[in-house]
């Protein structure tokens, strides 16, 4: 039988037909073909079903597929090469932590506590009938507190105190020492009490409190003067321990005030000394730590007031106050 496809048989007495070679030749290779396909599809079949990869699935594990630019955020588009979506160079890290706060300042006051106390307070004027009410002092009963005194101008005492107060408690801290006031401002309406004042003193354990005051007498009398406790046994006052070092620390907040302000002692009292012994005050009298009170100037003079309200000179106040107390506590 012929197929239909196939030349025709060549005429008797011709040469050879060429065409004979070809389908001779086609049909080895047709042949050849047919017999390969079947050991193809079996190795392809077998290597399939020994590394259980679907269709969809001949990548290596480690290659992952590439997302397509549409379903990618316009962070994650535009972003260059080894960058993170934002754009920013990506480090393979996880983000730091916040970084901590930093220590403490360590210095020759490291351990030590300090109570600064900034005398009156400004809404003192506004609460009169609080600040009145008498309080024990030992030796006998006094107001809470009082307004303070103020320039001829207007300026609070309670302004300056506070001022200084927390001038001093930026120098001491910067020579390591734990600072505590007896008040800030807009803290409370008024007060403390008088009492009040000692008593955060005593409970903070304090090596040393300072109460920081300007006076209000007549012009013409200058200077200023760290008050020391006197020797007080009566009632809840008992001074007897504090007496000596007191005196001490205010010696050496004097000396450091004097040589840091350019300021001379009192010309009113003290005897050109610039220390003046009283035991009519309640923050001493009550104190079981050593304190003094430093009066800076005289409110009441001109030449003494243009000191007081200069915020470089009260920046030299708070600096001598704080050489004395690094003096007496051994810094």
């Amino acid at each position: 039988m012929r197929y239909d496809d196939s030349p025709p048989p060549p005429e008797s007495g011709s040469s050879a037909n060429p065409d004979r070679h070809w389908f001779t030749r086609r049909s080895t290779l047709v042949v050849g073909i047919a017999a390969l396909a079947p050991a193809c599809l079996a190795g392809w079949v077998l290597t399939q079903a020994l590394s259980g990869a679907g269709p969809d699935e001949h990548r290596p594990a480690s290659a992952p597929q590439p997302a397509s630019h549409s379903s990618l955020s316009p962070g994650q588009r535009d972003a260059k090469p080894g960058s993170t979506p934002s754009g920013s160079p990506s480090t393979g890290a996880s983000t730091p932590a916040a970084a901590p706060a930093p220590a403490p300042a360590k210095g020759p006051l490291t351990g030590k506590t300090v109570v600064v106390d900034p005398g009156h307070n400004t809404g003192n004027f506004k609460h009169t009938d609080e600040i009145d009410q008498q309080v024990d002092i030992g030796t006998n009963r006094k107001e809470c507190d009082t307004t303070g005194t103020t320039t001829n101008s207007g300026y609070m005492e309670a302004e300056f105190t506070m001022d200084v107060s927390k001038r001093l408690r930026t120098a001491l801290e910067a020579q390591g020492a734990k600072v505590v006031l007896t008040h800030e401002t807009g803290a409370r309406a008024w007060g403390p009490c008088i009492t009040e004042r000692a008593r955060i003193g005593n409970e903070a354990n304090a090596d040393a409190v300072v109460s920081v005051h300007a006076d209000g007498v007549s012009a013409g009398n200058r200077g200023f003067h760290v008050i020391l406790p006197a020797n007080v046994k009566s009632g809840a006052a008992d001074t007897a321990k504090i007496v000596g070092p007191s005196r001490e620390l205010g010696e050496r907040i004097a000396g450091n005030f004097a040589r840091t302000t350019g300021s001379a002692p009192a010309n009113y009292l003290g005897g050109g000394t610039g220390l003046v012994v009283r035991d009519d005050l309640g923050g001493l009298n009550l104190s079981t730590r050593p304190k003094v009170f430093i009066e800076c100037g005289n409110m009441r003079d001109a030449k003494d007031a243009a000191q007081l309200t200069s915020p470089e000179w009260r920046q030299k106040a708070a600096q001598g106050i704080a050489d004395g107390i690094v003096g007496f506590l051994g810094g």
